[in-house]
């Protein structure tokens, strides 16, 4: 079930920041909206990210990884009745640190409802959610790299994504037994 883009009442507009400063422009624009008084022109401030895991050192480590990089989405009206461009919400975007400008430069377009209704689907599919690094495939060889199979080389047989978790076939004195791993328990065999 995607998200309504209804209970947004503005459109949908991207802005292109420096690298990395992405967040940084979110959280500026989300406290100064009230004090700045932009509520009836500013209404959301989107950075698409997703929680990324990934082994290293034999460590399970997260990050968020950004859909977007380099990018934020604004929910806003920008225009007039008349279609004519409306200082304040324009300026209050437009001279936050680390906004470069908005796509389109001095005339964005907002983007397409199937566009935002893109975006904010992949949101929501990621939402709670742990995506691994690396993807695996049915019959990959990989290593096992945590856990009693610790050092074991085994094939993959079954792949859950949901629950991010392989099933492996390890062959444990010369008889092949299928072993229930985590994606991070395991890495790929280099050739």
């Amino acid at each position: 079930m995607s998200e309504s883009t209804d209970k947004y009442p503005g459109e949908w507009y991207v802005v292109q920041t420096l690298s990395n400063q992405e967040g940084k422009v979110k959280r500026y624009l989300d406290k100064f909206i009230p004090v700045e008084e932009m509520e009836d022109y500013v209404f959301e401030v989107l950075v698409p990210t997703e929680v990324v895991t990934e082994v290293k050192n034999g460590k399970k480590t997260q990050i968020t990884r950004k859909f977007y990089p380099g990018y934020a989405f604004i929910n806003m009206h920008l225009y007039d009745d008349n279609g004519k461009l409306m200082n304040k919400p324009w300026y209050f975007v437009r001279e936050t640190a680390g906004v470069i400008n908005f796509v389109g430069g001095d005339r964005p377009s907002a983007l397409k409802k199937s566009e935002i209704k893109t975006i904010l689907s992949q949101i929501e599919a990621a939402s709670g959610k742990e995506t691994p690094k690396v993807q695996y495939e049915i019959g990959e060889e990989v290593k096992i790299t945590d856990g009693p199979f610790l050092n074991l080389s085994g094939r993959i047989d079954e792949i859950d994504p949901e629950k991010g978790k392989l099933k492996v076939s390890v062959s444990i004195f010369g008889r092949f037994t299928p072993v229930e791993l985590e994606y991070w328990q395991v890495e790929r065999l280099t050739s």
